[in-house]
């Protein structure tokens, strides 16, 4: 696949259907739930926000990653808010799915402030002064809503006009965004074949120790709070699972930089294997809770 077909074409398109999808489930009320459920909320953005950056970071220091560009490609995920595939792992896995739509919907829209900032962040502390140029705060802004919230808003507005056709494309929506998502992975990963080796070795551990800590971190946090068992796991989903297509659409378009788009690939990647084991150990404490009454 060629890179430029990749980046041009294949990335806006893919992320264009993901947003859209995540719409159709939309409605305005799916925002003003978070008066309903303010402290599953309010952990759930925190952990998602501010927490997971903050992990990301501390493990590259940890893990002293040597490739300056894979450790932004980290923090490029790190920033982003979590997709529409982890309001389908928390269904899957009998979460709170209502939760999980409203921490995504509200995420995605304040992520699109706190992106640019966290990312200029990561180019000034991991690479050297004239090795990069800083996101311009109010064009990524910009272009953040143009690629993410616009696509959100048409589903939305599909839907408070034609629910039936909403709620009956939110199915196949989902299954051709999943398909573009692995077209895309696989695109980057054969684009950057030379160092694709050495990229999983140096990135996997990072990648995998990320999403299991903050999967880990997302559930004791909700157990603390005393969140129900539904909730806690739509908070542990939501806290590990990321939008990976964002930010390989971060790294290579508005960053033009394929290398820091790997990061992101590879934690997608590592990011669904996980979401098995999650979904199989959810069904379980599921079923023991039931068999306990």
């Amino acid at each position: 696949m060629e890179t430029g077909y990749l980046t041009d074409i294949m990335l806006p398109l893919s992320l264009g259907i993901i947003m859209l999808g995540m719409g159709l489930s939309l409605m305005p009320y799916d925002f003003k739930r978070i008066v309903l459920y303010p402290g599953a909320a309010t952990l759930g953005i925190l952990n998602q926000l501010i927490i997971l950056p903050v992990i990301g970071f501390l493990l590259l220091l940890l893990f002293r990653l040597k490739s300056p560009e894979l450790a932004v490609g980290i923090m490029i995920l790190a920033a982003c808010p979590g997709g529409p595939t982890s309001n389908l792992i928390s269904h899957i896995s009998k979460g709170d799915t209502a939760l999980s739509i409203t921490l995504t919907a509200i995420s995605s829209v304040v992520a699109v402030i706190t992106i640019p900032l966290i990312v200029n962040l990561a180019l000034m502390f991991f690479l050297q002064q004239g090795e990069y140029v800083p996101l311009p705060v109010f064009r990524t802004i910009m272009s953040l809503t143009l690629i993410t919230l616009v696509p959100v808003s048409i589903g939305m507005f599909i839907r408070s006009k034609a629910v039936d056709f909403a709620n009956k494309m939110n199915k196949p929506v989902k299954i051709v965004s999943g398909a573009l998502l692995f077209l895309i992975i696989f695109g980057v990963l054969i684009g950057n074949r030379p160092i694709i080796v050495s990229s999983f070795r140096d990135v996997g551990p990072i990648a995998l120790s990320l999403n299991a800590v903050m999967l880990l971190i997302g559930y004791i946090s909700a157990r603390i709070i005393r969140l129900n068992i539904s909730q806690r796991i739509t908070i542990s989903v939501e806290s590990g699972i990321q939008n990976g297509t964002l930010g390989i659409t971060i790294a290579s378009i508005l960053l033009g930089n394929e290398v820091m788009a790997i990061s992101p690939a590879i934690y997608s990647l590592i990011m669904f294997m996980t979401a098995g084991f999650i979904i199989a150990w959810a069904n379980l404490r599921l079923k023991a809770v039931e068999v306990s009454r």
